[in-house]
């Protein structure tokens, strides 16, 4: 059942903001085995995305991890990047800064046409953002948004008072109003991985995963939770193929 609102700090979503136009075919959801490289999973996104602009392909949510390496977004600084010659680091035309992807994240690149559904970006980073939350509350952990801060964050008092991580990112790029690019959500990833950027640009916070907090997940178990959160907010998937 979805609720009638999903309210969060920025705006108040109503159930069915994010849903296709009627008569609107269902979302491919694909899921990839095996660790894609960075380019080509670009190369793809942007075939997909002119495609289905040109209403010859449906939208894609496509689940994937990536080998370990860095991408620099639209806004990131190269005093960010702290270990150049650690991973392979990928220039972007995604929003924000600097992030890592690698083995144990779950990357979930989101090709939607937005008009069909709503033409507000604003509006559409939040849904991504209560998304993940949703996502997150099926294994009884707290996602959180900030007011300055795009992403969701998890409260960590036990490691001090204030003190809160980065457990997922966000980043879009959006074409002709068909949107690519996505999110990324901690799974299992190997967290020290991340100490050679600032995160996001973001100092003074740290990253943790479902593992982190205690919660043996893995990636099918969210996989699966991830497209059911995403069923309510966005509509009907079916698999890809």
């Amino acid at each position: 059942m979805v609720n009638e609102t999903i309210t969060i700090p920025r705006l108040t979503l109503r159930a069915g903001d994010f849903r296709a136009a009627p008569a609107s075919p269902p979302v491919a959801w694909r899921i990839s085995d095996a660790p894609v490289p960075y380019d080509v999973a670009v190369a793809e996104m942007e075939a997909r995305a002119a495609e289905i602009a040109a209403g010859t392909a449906s939208e894609l949510v496509w689940l994937l991890e990536h080998p370990a390496l860095y991408t620099a977004g639209t806004s990131a600084r190269d005093t960010d990047l702290v270990a150049p010659d650690r991973f392979p680091v990928h220039r972007t035309g995604r929003g924000g800064q600097y992030t890592y992807h690698g083995p144990g994240q779950r990357v979930a690149y989101v090709l939607l046409d937005l008009n069909r559904r709503r033409r507000d970006l604003r509006a559409y980073v939040a849904a991504l953002e209560a998304w993940i939350i949703a996502t997150l509350e099926a294994f009884n952990v707290q996602g959180e948004r900030r007011e300055d801060r795009v992403g969701v964050w998890v409260r960590r008092p036990e490691k001090g008072e204030g003190v809160e991580d980065k457990i997922a990112a966000i980043g879009i790029r959006v074409r002709r109003w068909v949107s690519f690019h996505g999110i990324s959500l901690n799974v299992e990833p190997d967290l020290s991985h991340f100490s050679g950027i600032v995160p996001c640009g973001i100092a003074g916070h740290g990253v943790t995963s479902l593992v982190d907090l205690g919660h043996l997940v893995t990636l099918p178990e969210a996989d699966m939770q991830l497209r059911a959160a995403f069923e309510a907010i966005f509509g009907e998937t079916v698999p890809e193929g």
